[in-house]
């Protein structure tokens, strides 16, 4: 069953825990792309001194201050696209970063893809950006059922933020084994 937008107009840090075990899907010509979500990781509201939106509105980070259950899809380092589902309410900028995924189907030689690689395993680029995953028929998450054991889920700091300051510390990352 496909995820609607109630699901994602909750607190980001819940959306970045009940995310772990859903599946990503990725319509791509006739196929189709699956990847169960195994880590994710929260940025919340220009407080967030990791959150892109830390410095106000940009046009960059526009769609982060729309609504729930959209896509926010960046450029990282000039190499690899980063996938982020848009959380909580309109104006109030915050996402989930999707930065593990394991595939699904014929495709599941790999044991898991991390935030740069999925991007390009699901064949997701900047055209997605802003795009209603609620809605979509060429991007979406759903829930096929799987139950994800609350006592085999593990929550540390995020990586790669250095410049956040206290931030840091913050235990905003999620992933289960």
């Amino acid at each position: 069953m496909k995820l609607g937008r109630k699901f994602f107009e909750r607190d980001t840090l819940s959306v970045a825990k009940d995310l772990l075990g859903k599946v990503i899907c990725r319509k791509v010509g006739s196929g189709l792309i699956r990847g169960r979500i195994i880590e994710t990781e929260a940025y919340v509201g220009e407080d967030d001194k990791a959150c892109h939106a830390r410095f106000g509105r940009t046009k960059r980070n526009e769609v982060m201050y729309g609504k729930a259950g959209h896509t926010y899809i960046y450029l990282c380092y000039g190499i690899h696209y980063m996938l982020n589902i848009v959380t909580e309410k309109k104006n109030f900028p915050s996402a989930v970063l999707i930065r593990r995924i394991k595939p699904l189907g014929k495709k599941q030689g790999k044991n898991s893809y991390g935030p740069g690689s999925l991007t390009k395993f699901l064949r997701i680029d900047k055209r997605l950006n802003s795009e209603d995953i609620t809605r979509s028929s060429e991007i979406w998450v759903e829930d096929d059922g799987y139950i994800v054991d609350k006592n085999n889920i593990f929550q540390g700091a995020r990586i790669g933020i250095d410049y956040a300051g206290d931030y840091i510390k913050k235990p905003w990352r999620f992933w289960i084994e």
